[in-house]
């Protein structure tokens, strides 16, 4: 049987359009984690909302939530699922245009250049690094690691390196805290408080995405700001060395 339109589908097209199982469906509709459909004759339809529905439980499962704690989020959530699932999808995005890398244990060694498991274990508690369940890993951002090698090359090691990366995160953290508290200052505690009424997730939703080049923006035009003047005093201090008469002299 076909849908009636691309916004009406059996519960077979449910099925394939969501890549589970029609037993999964009728399951979750039991659970009450799925609206039951739209009945006309003896056939059941079901629309857009209840594909963003079984989308947003497929995530919130792949993120390690039970069901039970699915159907709770959902009865609480308020607004559409497929409002609901744009927002989770846009807090999952990444801040910035990386992609992280996978790779084994041998090139993880060679990435970093060393093979020294505590600096590989220092790595990897500082977030540079993270094991996967299959044994590989991941590097967040790949663009720290060509960072590290640059700085290794320029004779800094490797443990002084993931020092500086260790003050840099501590910073970093703060940082993120502040946009974050903005976010939920200006934003999500006014949302939270109205109830989050269903006419409200767009503009909750272009907030978060405004905020996402905004902050990285700003961090990026501070910390520019910040090692002009940084440098600009240790040079004059410099210059002011060399202009003092020499002992030997």
């Amino acid at each position: 049987m076909t849908s009636v339109d691309d916004d009406e589908l059996t519960i077979d097209e449910l099925a394939r359009r969501t890549g589970m199982t029609v037993r999964n469906i009728r399951a979750h509709q039991s659970r009450g984690l799925l609206p039951p459909p739209e009945v006309r004759g003896r056939t059941g339809y079901y629309g857009p909302d209840h594909v963003a529905r079984l989308r947003l439980i497929q995530e919130l499962q792949a993120d390690g939530f039970n069901l039970d704690l699915i159907r709770r989020l959902l009865d609480t959530a308020g607004g559409s699922s497929s409002e609901v699932l744009r927002f989770k999808q846009a807090l999952a995005q990444p801040f910035g245009d990386e992609q992280p890398v996978t790779m084994g244990v041998a090139e993880l060694i060679a990435e970093w250049g060393t093979a020294d498991p505590e600096l590989l274990h220092r790595a990897l508690s500082l977030g540079l690094v993270r094991r996967l369940p299959d044994g590989r890993f991941r590097l967040p951002s790949p663009r720290l690691a060509r960072a590290g090698r640059e700085l290794l090359a320029l004779g800094v090691p490797l443990d002084r390196s993931l020092e500086i990366l260790a003050a840099v995160r501590e910073q970093a953290d703060r940082i993120a805290e502040i946009y974050v508290d903005v976010f939920l200052e200006t934003i999500w505690t006014p949302f939270e408080r109205a109830g989050r009424p269903s006419e409200g997730w767009p503009a909750v939703q272009e907030a978060l995405e405004r905020l996402h080049p905004l902050a990285a923006e700003s961090l990026v035009a501070v910390f520019g700001m910040a090692m002009k003047d940084a440098v600009d005093r240790e040079s004059a201090r410099a210059l002011e060395r060399m202009a003092q008469p020499s002992e030997a002299g």
